[in-house]
């Protein structure tokens, strides 16, 4: 804390009711949708959700790269990350929080990065950066609860509890397990749904409970279950095999290329499990991971104090040493940054910002068209104003499914028409 800092930095604490409880309550929602769409064995922390008879032992590898989801939870302020400096009534709706121009990252005449987003300003000038600004739901949502839902479906007004990712993997007429993972906390709801799935605290959860690697009590438990018939022994069977099927990732090295260190944080952990899976290539393309919480009701601070400053930091810092450690491997990644809504345009009277609408998108990596993308809806002061929505969420990420999977749209977002954002190369 510095002489310049009038609040006690961001712990968490500031985050409104509704968010504390989200972890508790969507982990209760996970277990209930996976037993109701398919069925969910659990080894350790290891959850598998298989449908109802699928053959898991086949990876489906169909050479189209991964994909990594990271949701940034807790509603990211989009106008703080990707710093509209071109519009006015920005810095005098943040007279204390709003980022200097002259400070601003690879800037045009409108648009700039927060500093902390210094390390991935070489990927920036490598095209490989796109920043979606105006972005969002269809419909303003201020609920936590309610708008991550409606923004995983994906699939406003159905009925069905589906998830975007794994309507995305349904394509395939047998996928496995391990086409989509999801590393470090409760699987998103875009995963929800009939396709099958793995979900780990860590890769190295992805193992039999008390098996220790003893042989003879593996063959005990493939004895017992090899001979139910039904969902269940089906579940065990594909759990067994997809636990064989990782096995190579498990094997693998948990060291990072030379010179590459990625970030002492949750993050940073995660997202260098994330390479080992890339590199170890079990046919996995989906990968889905959280960075929270991002729920700055207080404390978001200003470039030396604050929490905006630290998780920004801690992103930037991640991704940085991510696409670093794959290496040549990182042209058949594309990295997705997402979250459920965004901030108020003005700040609230503890360092904050309140519920609001708008936000920013990022994409990184195989795919990406550079830079800014987007079309400004212009910004009004007051203190229940929002950035405006311009672009659907989903417009982004269906030129992503077409790019990088070669998928229709109408498959993974039913109903939906997209207009061209442009953020994504032949699209």
């Amino acid at each position: 804390m510095t002489a310049s800092d009038p609040r006690t930095p961001h712990d968490g604490s500031g985050c409104c009711p509704e968010y504390a409880r989200l972890g508790e309550v969507s982990r209760r929602g996970f277990m209930v949708g996976a037993i109701a769409t398919g069925v969910a064995t659990t080894f350790g922390s290891t959850v598998v959700q298989v449908a109802a008879a699928p053959d898991a032992a086949a990876a489906a590898t169909r050479g189209r790269g991964v994909m990594v989801v990271l949701s940034l939870r807790g509603a990211a302020d989009g106008l703080s990350l990707v710093v509209p400096h071109g519009d006015p009534v920005y810095a005098k709706a943040r007279p204390r929080i709003a980022i200097p121009s002259e400070k601003l990252l690879v800037k045009d005449d409108f648009f700039g990065l927060h500093p902390e987003f210094a390390p991935l300003v070489p990927m920036w000038q490598k095209g490989r950066v796109a920043a979606i600004h105006a972005a969002g739901l269809p419909v303003r949502n201020r609920s936590h609860f309610s708008a991550m839902e409606e923004l995983e479906n994906a699939a406003p007004g159905s009925t069905v509890r589906s998830g975007w990712l794994n309507r995305l993997i349904g394509v395939d007429s047998n996928p496995s397990p391990l086409q989509s993972i999801n590393l470090g906390g409760t699987p998103p709801a875009a995963l929800y749904g009939t396709q099958p799935f793995l979900s780990a605290g860590k890769i190295e959860d992805v193992a039999l409970a008390g098996s220790d690697g003893n042989a003879a009590r593996t063959r005990s438990l493939k004895t017992l279950w090899g001979a139910q018939d039904g969902p269940l022994g089906a579940a065990m069977q594909a759990t067994f095999s997809a636990v064989k099927e990782f096995e190579p990732v498990t094997r693998s090295s948990s060291n990072p290329k030379k010179g590459v260190t990625y970030p002492s944080t949750d993050l940073g952990r995660a997202m260098a499990q994330v390479a080992r899976i890339v590199r170890t290539d079990v046919g996995t393309e989906v990968v889905t991971v959280d960075h929270g919480d991002w729920d700055m009701h207080t404390d978001v601070g200003n470039l030396e104090w604050g929490a905006m400053k630290q998780h920004t930091s801690e992103l930037a810092g991640a991704l940085a040493a991510f696409f670093d450690d794959l290496g040549a491997l990182g042209e058949t990644v594309t990295v997705v940054c997402l979250s459920e809504f965004g901030r108020r345009v003005a700040e609230n009277a503890n360092w904050g910002l309140d519920h609001g609408y708008g936000t920013a998108m990022l994409l990184l990596g195989a795919g990406v068209r550079g830079g800014y993308h987007g079309t400004w809806p212009g910004l009004t002061n007051g203190p229940d104003t929002d950035l405006l929505v311009t672009t659907d969420y989903r417009s982004v990420l269906a030129e992503v499914v077409k790019a990088r999977f070669d998928t229709s749209h109408a498959k993974v977002f039913p109903g939906f028409t997209p207009r061209r954002v442009g953020a994504m190369i032949g699209q």
